[in-house]
C-alpha cells in the first residue's frame, strides 16, 4: 500500500493525545526484535506526521490488528502516556467496536466471559478459548449486542472489558457468530475469509482530564464496511 497520510486521519488532538483512524493493511508496530529500518513497515513509521510542533513522535496508548480499522490511541509525550496506559490498564477507558458476521447469536445480547490462551502459528501468533485453570489462560470479557439481522448475518456492536490479543474475534466466533474476512477464526468458508475483516473500532471514550467530561471519539467505517452496513438499512 501507499505510505498513509496520517495527517489526513487525525481525528482528535488535544495537549495529551491523538486520535486517528488506523487504516487497513499496517500494523500498528513492527514485530518484535525487529531492529529500526528493518522488516515490513508499520504504522509507526509515519508518527512523525504527527508531531505537530512537539520535539518528538507519539507513540501508541494501545493496539489494534493489522486489519482493523478506527480508532487508535496515541500519546502526545511520555507523561500523557503512562497516563493513557494507566487508563487503559485499568478499564477505564470504554471501545465500541462494529462487526459484521456471518450467523446469528442464540442470545442476541450479553457478556462472553471466556478465558484465552496463545499459541503459536506460523503465521504469528493464534489464540484460542481456554478453560480458566488451564496454563496461561487470561480472562477476557466482551459484552455485545446484536444491532441489525440480515439474511444469516449480523450487526454487532461489541465492547471489550479486558484488552485481549484478537479477544473479540475469538469470543465472536465462539457465540457462532465469526467475522466476515477474519482469516483466523471461526468456521467460514473461503469467500467468506477473502474480503477484508469486518471489525471497526468505532468508538472511543477517553477520561483523560479530571476538570472536563471524558472525550469521545468516532471513527467513520472503511468503505467497504460502510457499503455493507447499507444493507442492514444501518446508518453509519
Amino acid at each position: 500500500m501507499s505510505d498513509p497520510d496520517l495527517l489526513a486521519r487525525v481525528l482528535y488532538r488535544d495537549g495529551l493525545m491523538l486520535v486517528i483512524d488506523k487504516p487497513a493493511g499496517l500494523p500498528v508496530h513492527a514485530r518484535p526484535g525487529t531492529k529500526k529500518g528493518e522488516g515490513a513497515p508499520s504504522l509507526e513509521n509515519y508518527f512523525h506526521q504527527l508531531r505537530f510542533g512537539l520535539p518528538r513522535d507519539p507513540a501508541l496508548a494501545h493496539r489494534l490488528d493489522r486489519d482493523t480499522t478506527g480508532c487508535l490511541v496515541l500519546g502526545r509525550h511520555p507523561k500523557a502516556l503512562r497516563k493513557l496506559h494507566k487508563l487503559f490498564l485499568e478499564g477505564r477507558i470504554e471501545k465500541t467496536y462494529w462487526a459484521i458476521c456471518r450467523g446469528v447469536p442464540e442470545k442476541l445480547s450479553g457478556a462472553i466471559d471466556v478465558a484465552l490462551k496463545k499459541g503459536t502459528e506460523r503465521a504469528g501468533w493464534k489464540m484460542s478459548a481456554a478453560a480458566p485453570g488451564d496454563e496461561g489462560a487470561m480472562t477476557a470479557v466482551t459484552t455485545y449486542r446484536t444491532l441489525k439481522t440480515m439474511d444469516g448475518l449480523s450487526f454487532i456492536e461489541a465492547k471489550p472489558k479486558t484488552g485481549r490479543t484478537h479477544q473479540i474475534r475469538v469470543h465472536l466466533s465462539a457465540i457462532g457468530a465469526p467475522i466476515l474476512g477474519d482469516p483466523l477464526y471461526g468456521d467460514l468458508t473461503k469467500e467468506e475469509r477473502a474480503g477484508p475483516i469486518m471489525l471497526h473500532a468505532r468508538r472511543v471514550v477517553v477520561p483523560i482530564s479530571k476538570n472536563r467530561e471524558p472525550v469521545t471519539v468516532e471513527a467513520p467505517p472503511p468503505a467497504w464496511m460502510a457499503a455493507m452496513l447499507a444493507r442492514f438499512d444501518a446508518r453509519a
